[in-house]
């Protein structure tokens, strides 16, 4: 499982032409499955996304949290992150879950963080659908979370 994290100040997708869904300050999250990924890591991976420390404190060290600053997220289902990039001018996805094993175990990670952020702080993308993510980021920061080493 991979978690791309954006910070940022803004964070919206729109989903088939449907209103756009919103975020404030906090994380844009792009989510991808592997094959053989477990709800247990998607649990994990939850956990490790809002106590990830990316927000500054007082002196302007990054040392704070999504839990510590109130902050939203946005997760957004994205099978690319596991494109295979080494051979030729076309990506390959064979690393990247089907749609029938990624779907329930993003739905288990959106669960886990609206446990974790409580409902209202949590939006999401629609999985198997087109979208179109607006993303401003803060800093820019960008972190890649890995629950195992693809």
């Amino acid at each position: 499982m991979k978690v791309w994290i954006q910070r940022v100040v803004r964070g919206a997708v729109e989903v088939e032409g449907q209103p756009e869904v919103t975020i404030g300050p906090g994380f844009v999250a792009l989510v991808a499955f592997q094959r053989g990924d477990t709800a247990e890591e998607a649990e994990r991976m939850a956990e490790r996304t809002v106590r990830l420390r990316i927000f500054d404190d007082e002196a302007g060290k990054m040392n704070r949290s999504l839990l510590d600053v109130g902050g939203a997220i946005l997760a957004v289902p994205q099978f690319t992150l596991y494109a295979e990039t080494d051979h030729g001018h076309r990506p390959g996805f064979s690393l990247a879950a089907p749609p029938d094993e990624a779907a329930p175990l993003f739905d288990h990670y959106v669960a886990a963080l609206r446990r974790r952020l409580g409902p209202d702080r949590v939006r999401t993308g629609r999985f198997r659908s087109a979208m179109r993510v607006t993303i401003v980021n803060d800093g820019p920061v960008s972190i890649e979370l890995k629950s195992r080493s693809g």
